[in-house]
């Protein structure tokens, strides 16, 4: 999608663009593919989809190749930090919303300290020199407040950036001097990580999977543990260093062969699933006894299903739920 996004600002002539029923633009697969000639697709057909998007892919290697090339070597996340870091304006492509696809045109400003792949996108139209000797405060609302005065672009998620060919003037100076500073760089990249160290961390393993990476020794253990039985896995989730890993590991080994945890783990495993299935609380991450038959009553009423699987589904939660219950 984003490669489409890219053709729609910087190519249009490449495609034809619909409209949807409320006469917006659309860049929505099953309306861009037969728009620009590929017949018969059929949007609830995976492989429809597949050979749909394989003609559009055609049309804009051909029609836009530049655009194309750009949006390949954009994979590379160490080519995108070299072109962030060229100290020439670069243009950025996003969309927001139903709004069409846009540019912005900006300048390397910074990377988090924290996250090497989050890296400071200075909007040259909406800032001039001053910026540079803009205090910390003035930084930290650059990067949250509205219009962004400074993106965050990560590196590592195939960006739609672009060289600028003919810079104005004006973006050239501009970039030219913030690429000479580098103090500023650092503060703002601190500004980054700044921005959510005051977020609350989370309490759930759930939440915690894309909290960094787990060790090279961690990755030879979990091997161990997919290649033995349920027995020796018990043993074997303690050798874990990843404090994630080892949770879902026990959690693992309670769902298919409970006898091989802990009693404590059994115990404290069956308190913490009863807890979640009962809660109060109006909001949680996860299905509560209150939801479940919220949606139970949902269903029945709209109809979606025949009887019998209605009546499937509230047995089997029924006596789930009076398992937990009891």
């Amino acid at each position: 999608m984003k490669v489409i996004y890219a053709v729609r600002d910087r190519e249009p002539n490449a495609l034809e663009w619909p409209f949807d029923d409320l006469g917006r633009e659309s860049f929505k697969l099953d309306r861009l593919a037969p728009a620009n000639g590929f017949t018969n697709h059929d949007a609830h057909d995976a492989l429809g989809d597949v050979e749909a998007t394989i003609h559009i892919a055609s049309l804009i290697r051909k029609r836009a190749p530049t655009v194309w090339d750009q949006c390949l070597l954009n994979r590379d996340k160490h080519q995108v930090d070299r072109l962030l870091k060229s100290g020439h304006p670069v243009c950025l492509i996003e969309r927001f919303g139903a709004a069409p696809p846009r540019s912005y045109f900006g300048a390397y400003a910074g990377t988090n300290p924290q996250n090497r792949n989050s890296v400071a996108f200075l909007d040259l139209d909406l800032c001039d020199g001053s910026i540079i000797d803009a205090n910390n405060q003035d930084l930290a609302k650059a990067v949250s407040a509205s219009p962004k005065l400074i993106r965050t672009i990560s590196i590592n998620k195939v960006p739609n950036l672009f060289p600028v060919a003919t810079p104005s003037a004006a973006h050239s100076s501009l970039a030219q001097l913030v690429s000479a500073h580098p103090e500023f760089h650092k503060r703002v990249g601190q500004a980054l990580a700044d921005r959510y160290a005051n977020k609350e961390p989370a309490q759930h393993v759930e939440q915690l999977i894309y909290d960094g990476f787990y060790s090279t020794g961690d990755k030879q253990v979990l091997e161990d543990f997919i290649a033995a039985d349920w027995r020796d896995r018990a043993r074997i989730v303690a050798q874990l260093d990843d404090i994630r890993l080892k949770q879902l590991g026990m959690r693992l080994i309670f769902s298919n062969a409970s006898e091989f945890a802990t009693m404590s783990y059994r115990s404290a495993a069956s308190a913490a699933i009863r807890d979640r299935w009962l809660t109060n609380e109006p909001s949680t991450p996860w299905t509560t006894k209150a939801t479940v038959e919220k949606q139970l009553h949902e269903i029945a009423n709209s109809e979606v299903l025949d009887q019998d699987r209605i009546c499937a589904l509230q047995d089997f939660y029924h006596a789930r739920i009076s398992e937990i219950d009891a």
